[in-house]
């Protein structure tokens, strides 16, 4: 594991409970892991040193601007990647990566955790089989108080406030940009405004964005997110020609509305809860692994996500 803030904490206790106990983490120490949390774990601070230990995978869940150099040291060595979202902070070393992964025939998975959203998946399998007919668009909006994303530490030190760890609004909350790509495919058109909050005294420029994107499949889907919301906003709206579904995810609902105005609902099972996504995304890599076969998200999915983002922030 390279990365042990949050994320990496959360895929630690993941790993241990699917039943993963020889776990090597390639950490600086700035993480905010406790020492007693480490209990059974190796720990190397040099990277050259960890892959000594021939690990079959590596989970890349450092900042963001860091992912890319990580994860090509980590192919060239063998592993078999997961790499948390986003996969990098710009394209450079994409191509690369690539070549490498292909050539020593790795399994790859992008940390898109939303795509294992138990009514995200229904919306999906639904959609395709038409039930509301032929898609016009849709429309994602995120957004959430940055502030109290972590209080335990002052987020302007964190890399989703910080422009030189790959931060912006954009990248961090690049999983609608993910699912809407997941939904309708490709996109052929991108176009964005983002904004500065000065309240928030972010070393980013972008902490609210709007995206517009053209999809191939002649879908027009719109993103909105803002570092902040409060109390938090996470929905889709998606609209077709036989009626329109809505997903909102703290409601735990996906609302179904026919062209008469009747309304049918599907939620989320009795106790789920956001870990579920986690567990369920790093499940499916390792077996994935162990099987040897693709990913349900793998690296060219996420190329192709994060040149969506990169071009909205170029259209800017």
């Amino acid at each position: 594991m390279a990365g042990l803030g949050s994320i990496g904490r959360r895929h630690l206790q993941n790993l241990r409970a699917l039943g993963e106990h020889s776990i090597l983490c390639y950490r600086t120490g700035q993480g905010s892991l406790s020492e007693k949390e480490f209990d059974g774990v190796l720990n190397e601070k040099d990277l050259s040193k960890a892959l000594l230990y021939h690990p079959d995978i590596a989970i890349i869940s450092n900042p963001t601007a860091i992912h890319m150099e990580i994860a090509i040291e980590c192919a060239r060595s063998g592993c078999h990647l997961f790499i948390e979202k986003p996969l990098s902070s710009s394209l450079e070393g994409c191509a690369e990566l690539m070549s490498i992964v292909r050539e020593n025939q790795l399994i790859t998975m992008i940390g898109c955790q939303f795509r294992f959203h138990p009514l995200l998946s229904s919306l999906k399998n639904q959609l395709e089989n038409g039930r509301i007919g032929r898609v016009a668009g849709a429309r994602a909006e995120w957004g959430e108080y940055l502030p109290g994303w972590h209080p335990w530490e002052d987020y302007r030190q964190s890399y989703s406030a910080r422009r030189d760890l790959g931060g912006g609004v954009t990248l961090t909350l690049i999983h609608p940009l993910d699912y809407l790509y997941w939904f309708f495919g490709p996109v052929s058109q991108t176009k964005a405004m983002i904004s500065k909050i000065p309240s928030l005294r972010t070393d980013v420029e972008d902490d609210y964005t709007e995206i517009t994107l053209r999809h191939r499949s002649g879908a027009i889907s719109q993103v909105h997110l803002d570092y902040l919301q409060k109390p938090p906003v996470h929905m889709l709206v998606v609209w077709g020609e036989k009626g329109r579904a809505s997903w909102d995810y703290h409601a735990g609902s996906l609302v179904w509305v026919d062209p008469t105005g009747a309304e049918s609902r599907e939620t989320v099972p009795r106790g789920f809860e956001r870990n579920d996504l986690l567990l369920e995304e790093m499940r499916h890599f390792l077996e994935c692994v162990d099987g040897f076969r693709n990913t349900k998200i793998p690296l060219e999915d996420g190329i192709e996500v994060l040149k969506i983002a990169s071009e909205a922030l170029k259209s800017n």
